[in-house]
């Protein structure tokens, strides 16, 4: 075995605010079905619209972060999605956002994207549902996500003015918006931006610039305030803005720019509050994972501990497995809360989480530790795991006791498939995996850790 600590080089100075944030950004593209980059081209939309408007400074770099956190409660509405429309939750969002605004259109949506696998009838009767309680069904929707994007800015240690920002994204300059409502300069400044440089990202990406300067002029007064409106598009006037937009390498510009060094100083402290956030947004995917990735931290630290690790070492492995799962963000929850047998498509796009978890990871140079024990946490000893297949020889201890302690909570949880096992049970299963999958030798600490703890034992056994 590796008995090496793949943690042992990492530096918190290593790290800046922007590459960190910019990273676990393309989580949110993920789970709102948006093209990689979303909400990195978001903020260089509507940072450069903020420098019209004569936001500097300490502002600036508020708006940057509302930009870019934008979607932090979007992950919080997507079980509902699935439920109430019979839908994948990706798919619909992905839809929902390039869908006309009248009433024609709005409908149009709906009878192509509700049910879309059922028959007409099952489809009318899905859409009809949601018709009788239009009002009152989209108000949760969106309140649910903004009430949590809100929440978790402020957690992860963010201003009001940013928290506030993401709450507000939804809400429209004439009232027609959600959750409350709200018009004109009641909507902070930072949501009609973030909303406007949304729009214009998604309609630019998907049918060029004409079609956003189109959209953002046809919901002049509407979505937008006209003044608003005339400030964008003005900067396509010339050729600098478009052609900064739509530039491969636009990530690397705003990371090298004064928001993506940020005049934030990096912290043990502020890491861990955008790691606790991130977990938050990763468990509110889906009713079956609440407080997963937490207790996962929570067990591989116990593991840590006997093991003998330094303090250092514990915590990068206690932030590795809070965002383990991180890449579940762009699966579909019709798949992840399925309650019977997964077909062979379903079961290969589960499959690709701990890919996605790498990749969003591996987009901080830092964090390319934390990336390779993400990967690796449904591979077993016996070389029979995903997503690669490979075997002992390659699977250091942060890799099994990650392991080990995913896949403790999963039996001692509830699942779509079935309720949580009682903790006899559980480990009963883990000793059979023992020797093929697991390591005996992480199972015996953990269930030597659980036994020293009656706070534990009872908590998994309830």
């Amino acid at each position: 075995m590796r008995q090496n600590s793949s943690f042992q080089d990492m530096n918190i100075s290593d790290l800046h605010m922007g590459e960190v944030l910019s990273a676990l950004s393309h989580a949110l593209d993920l789970t709102e079905g948006q093209p990689p980059g979303h909400c990195m081209r978001v903020a260089y939309i509507g940072t450069a619209i903020g420098a019209e408007l004569g936001i500097a400074d300490e502002q600036a770099t508020d708006l940057f972060y509302t930009l870019m956190l934008k979607d932090l409660g979007c992950s919080s509405n997507a079980a509902r999605i699935c439920q109430l429309f019979l839908t994948d939750d990706i798919n619909f969002k992905q839809n929902q956002k390039i869908a006309g605004t009248s009433i024609q259109q709005s409908l149009a949506f709906l009878m192509k994207n509700a049910a879309p696998n059922e028959s007409f009838a099952r489809r009318l009767k899905v859409v009809a549902g949601f018709l009788k309680d239009t009002d009152a069904v989209t108000k949760d929707l969106f309140e649910t996500r903004c009430q949590q994007g809100h929440d978790i800015a402020l957690s992860m240690g963010f201003s009001e003015d940013v928290a506030n920002g993401i709450a507000c994204l939804d809400e429209h300059w004439d009232g027609g918006g959600h959750p409350i409502g709200a018009g004109g300069d009641d909507i902070p400044l930072f949501s009609q931006i973030a909303l406007i440089s949304q729009v214009i990202d998604v309609f630019n990406t998907s049918s060029g610039k004409e079609a956003a300067l189109r959209e953002i002029n046809d919901r002049s007064g509407k979505w937008f305030a006209p003044d608003l409106v005339e400030v964008a598009k003005s900067m396509g006037d010339g050729h600098t803005f478009w052609d900064g937009l739509n530039r491969p390498d636009l990530g690397q510009r705003l990371l090298a720019s004064q928001f993506g060094q940020g005049k934030r100083p990096m912290t043990d402290e502020a890491l861990d509050r955008i790691v606790d956030g991130f977990a938050k947004v990763i468990d509110a995917k889906s009713p079956f994972t609440h407080g997963h990735s937490t207790r996962v931290a929570l067990y591989s630290d116990l593991l840590a501990e006997a093991y003998g690790y330094d303090d250092a070492r514990r915590k990068w492995l206690q932030r590795t497995a809070l965002l383990h799962d991180i890449g579940k963000l762009g699966i579909s929850n019709k798949i992840l809360d399925k309650p019977g047998g997964l077909s062979k498509e379903e079961y290969a796009s589960v499959k690709q989480h701990p890919v996605l978890s790498e990749q969003i990871l591996s987009r901080v140079t830092a964090f390319q530790p934390l990336a390779r024990i993400a990967l690796a946490h449904h591979e077993r000893l016996d070389g029979k795991g995903y997503p690669h297949g490979i075997d002992a020889a390659d699977l250091s201890l942060d890799m099994r006791i990650l392991t080990v302690a995913d896949i403790f909570d999963a039996l001692s949880a509830d699942r779509p498939y079935r309720k949580a096992l009682p903790l006899k049970q559980a480990f009963t299963i883990m000793d059979k995996m023992c020797g093929s999958a697991l390591d005996g030798e992480v199972v015996r600490h953990l269930k030597d850790a659980i036994a020293g703890s009656p706070a534990l034992e009872f908590a998994a056994s309830a």
